[in-house]
């Protein structure tokens, strides 16, 4: 699913539309596991004379932990997209109140990208795009196929625009 239609100006389509990569979950998804096994735990740990009582007060302190550690990372992950036009960069973040950020490819001076191993392993990195503004350098964490996309920008913004480039 792409940015909606009615959010793009005459003339103007998507390039790229992703949310980042999904190594942001690894953590949350860890933590839920072992959450899991804390709260089985516990729960087997309450002595029988508090069994009722303990157990709920247990599983309300799992089901929080959940909500705090793997829930919201998710929501966040889940709500977090970047979408270049042929005019035009998008962030949209946001789980409650929603954030946007639009920088008009015009305003873009360099763009680069950095990968560590790991960002190397799972196929993702950090994009750095440079504009002549007051916030100088944004920088997009955790984008998929961060080459390709410093790729298709750098065609956008400096060279000719290939068109059998797939989304």
């Amino acid at each position: 699913m792409g940015l909606p239609r009615k959010l793009l100006g005459e003339g103007e389509h998507v390039e790229v539309h992703v949310r980042t990569h999904a190594k942001r979950l690894i953590g949350p998804a860890v933590l839920l596991i072992l959450l899991g096994g804390a709260v089985g735990f516990g729960c087997a740990l309450i002595p029988p004379e508090a069994t009722p009582i303990g157990q709920y007060v247990v599983i309300i302190v799992g089901l929080v932990l959940f909500c705090w550690w793997c829930l919201a990372p998710f929501l966040r992950w889940r709500t977090t997209t970047y979408t270049i036009t042929n005019r035009r960069l998008i962030t949209r973040t946001g789980i409650l109140s929603k954030q946007g950020k639009d920088l008009p490819l015009i305003r873009i001076n360099d763009v680069s990208y950095d990968r560590s191993l790991l960002d190397r392993m799972l196929g993702c990195g950090t994009l750095n795009i440079q504009t002549a503004g007051e916030d100088s350098t944004i920088t997009l964490d955790d984008v998929p196929e961060v080459e390709r996309i410093h790729v298709i920008m750098s065609e956008l913004l400096f060279g000719e625009v290939h068109s059998d480039r797939r989304d």
